[in-house]
């Protein structure tokens, strides 16, 4: 039964089953509280519905800088959520121009482009309300989000906390956001933030939540590294036990140059409880049915939370912003998915794979070229290859020279027809031998050594390179992170290509995959005796890597804790490693710094990854100590 009260400060009313305390003489645009939906005073008071609200998480996979494409992606993300029942529908960070849009920013009609194809959205959100991150121009460019609502654009948050560390630089590019809107629409009432306003405890999140805010929508554009989504869930959950309230965390998909965005987006309850999970590396519509009124029961049992607004509400301003619009609670079973978790392996397979299919299309490549040496990374960069783009669209190209054994010419071989793949044999020796002779005179009177080794890379680099020119083929280059960091490794040698797979793949960690790989198939897709077999460039007689560097499984931890871990020579001495190896490796990090400024982008999965993520001066005498 509904009470009439009358002359009481503090009125309400039922709308659609859900109830919005409003002050007496406020308006619904300075009204503050939570629940349900704008009343008036002297409006009975009736008992609480359910007010649990199917949320949509759209993780796409917008292009930078295309942004009809990417509008025509978020179009569908819209309607897919209405017919799903959707209250709200969220999309990524900076959806509508694509992540990281780097110096495009700089250009204002970029920025008002991206005004213009955000405006022409609103029409396509009637029944829902739909959040979509954008470039905003106010007499500066701001990294937004677009609240959307039944056909109009309603109002624009502008992210506060603007990272500028490892790959981001948002500093350079965006002013930072002062607003801190709370939004309401019927029973629900939200506010928004975007990315890396969630990492940091504090504003903005505890004002919105303090001042009414039950729900956090979240829009990020988070890149992928192992570990990664771990890292996330626990934080968000900090962030809505903390704040009590609940939040939803939507995460972009699909690779941006160097960049992986994994997508597996999810929703926190007050508790910090997961509601649900999304999918890694795969487009997605996430449905989470959010419960608000265990929100608004959890903070009935905190009483911080009243000492606490007491203390903000004379400290930052709150705008409080009602939508139009009323949106229906969830109906049905509890949507709550549970997106089953990659192992380790196959996390950083997918990511490659991921990164190096976008990488292409992206681009405007459909075919790759591959080196094949019969070595273990060769195979592994043709394998990832073939899942990114088809067998049909890779070719391998094995190019013997009068070192190279017959088990690696035969390994090759086995290797395509096990891939399925194109196969083509060109051998280098008559070219080899030509530049020899080339060479004599200004060599005459000097031992052979490694100039002569490096002019066979380089061959075979020139020949990758030319069957690129002649038929749009993409050069995939072959070399790992262990490779990389030592600068073991040729310059237009197999350093010359277009995209680095592995780049930021250890050595160990290759063969790690490859066995993954082979265990996924059910059969030896990498045939064993490329896994079994020692390391070797095959540029001498009898060569091996061992002749030239520790270990891989010496080597690797070292270099993880000096590129990776910033640690003093001393500092990795501690860890247990011999203390001349370690200063070797050290030097050899040190010294190849210009060969990998010149090195092809890759994709990154690595906490530090070589290139926009750990920038050291090229010239410089300063050594690691």
């Amino acid at each position: 039964m509904c009470a009439q009260v009358a002359n009481d400060t503090h009125v309400a009313r039922a709308v659609k089953g859900a109830n919005w305390y409003i002050r007496s003489g406020e308006t619904p645009a300075t009204a503050r509280g939570g629940g349900g939906p704008l009343g008036t005073a002297g409006s009975p008071i009736c008992s609480f519905a359910v007010r649990t609200y199917r949320v949509g998480l759209s993780q796409i996979d917008p292009t930078v800088g295309d942004l009809a494409g990417n509008g025509e992606l978020i179009r569908a993300g819209i309607a897919a959520a209405r017919d799903a029942g959707c209250a709200l529908v969220a999309f990524p960070e900076l959806a509508v121009t694509g992540y990281p849009p780097e110096d495009l920013v700089l250009r204002r009609s970029f920025c008002e482009a991206s005004r213009a194809a955000l405006a022409a959205l609103a029409p396509a959100t009637h029944g829902i309300v739909a959040i979509v991150g954008f470039v905003d121009w106010a007499d500066d460019a701001y990294n937004a989000a677009a609240v959307l609502a039944d056909g109009a654009w309603i109002d624009t948050y502008h992210k506060h906390r603007l990272p500028n560390y490892g790959v981001f630089d948002e500093e350079r590019t965006f002013a930072a956001g002062e607003r801190l809107p709370v939004y309401r629409a019927g029973g629900l009432s939200f506010a928004v933030t975007i990315c890396e306003d969630l990492w940091y405890a504090g504003l903005p999140l505890d004002v919105l939540a303090l001042e009414g805010a039950e729900l956090c929508v979240n829009l990020n554009a988070s890149p992928y590294r192992r570990g990664r989504l771990e890292e996330r869930r626990r934080m968000v959950a900090t962030r809505a036990a903390d704040n009590v309230c609940a939040i939803a965390y939507v995460n972009a998909v699909g690779g941006q140059d160097e960049l992986v965005f994994d997508g597996g987006s999810f929703a926190c309850g007050p508790s910090g409880a997961i509601l649900g999970t999304g999918p890694q590396f795969v487009e997605d519509l996430v449905l989470i049915d959010v419960d608000l009124d265990d929100v608004g029961q959890r903070r009935l049992h905190d009483p911080r939370r009243r000492a606490m607004r007491r203390e903000r509400r004379t400290a930052e301003a709150v705008e409080h912003v009602s939508l139009p619009f009323t949106p229906a609670t969830a109906g049905g079973p509890p949507r709550r998915p549970q997106a089953a978790a990659l192992d380790p392996e196959e996390e950083v397979w997918q990511a490659l794979v991921l990164g190096t299919r976008d990488y292409l299309a992206k681009s405007g490549f459909r075919e790759a070229v591959v080196g094949l040496s019969g070595g273990v990374d060769s195979a592994l960069v043709a394998a990832i290859a073939v899942d990114a783009i088809g067998a049909p669209n890779v070719v391998g190209v094995a190019m013997p020279s009068r070192f190279s054994s017959g088990h690696s010419r035969e390994d090759a071989a086995a290797l395509t027809a096990s891939l399925g793949i194109r196969f083509l044999e060109i051998s280098i020796e008559p070219a080899h031998a030509a530049m020899l002779t080339m060479l004599a005179g200004p060599f005459a009177g000097t031992a052979s050594g490694l100039a002569e080794e490096n002019l066979q890379a380089r061959q075979r680099g020139n020949v990758l390179l030319t069957l690129s020119n002649k038929f749009g083929w993409i050069v995939l280059t072959t070399g790992n992170k262990s490779e990389m960091a030592t600068g073991y490794a040729t310059l237009a040698g197999d350093m010359a290509g277009g995209f680095a797979v592995i780049k930021d793949v250890p050595k160990t960690v290759v063969y790690r995959l490859a066995a993954w790989r082979n265990r996924s198939a059910g059969r030896a897709l990498i045939p064993e005796r490329i896994l079994a077999k020692p390391p070797s460039a095959e540029l001498r007689p009898d060569q091996l890597d061992a002749d030239s560097l520790p270990p891989y499984e010496v080597l690797d931890p070292i270099l993880e804790a000096y590129v990776e871990g910033d640690r003093t020579l001393e500092e990795i001495v501690a860890l247990g490693h011999d203390a001349t190896t370690a200063r070797r490796v050290i030097d050899l990090v040190d010294r190849a710094e210009y060969k990998r400024r010149q090195a092809p982008p890759g994709v990154k999965i690595s906490p530090r990854a070589f290139g926009r993520d750990r920038r050291f001066p090229l010239a410089s005498r300063w050594r690691g100590v």
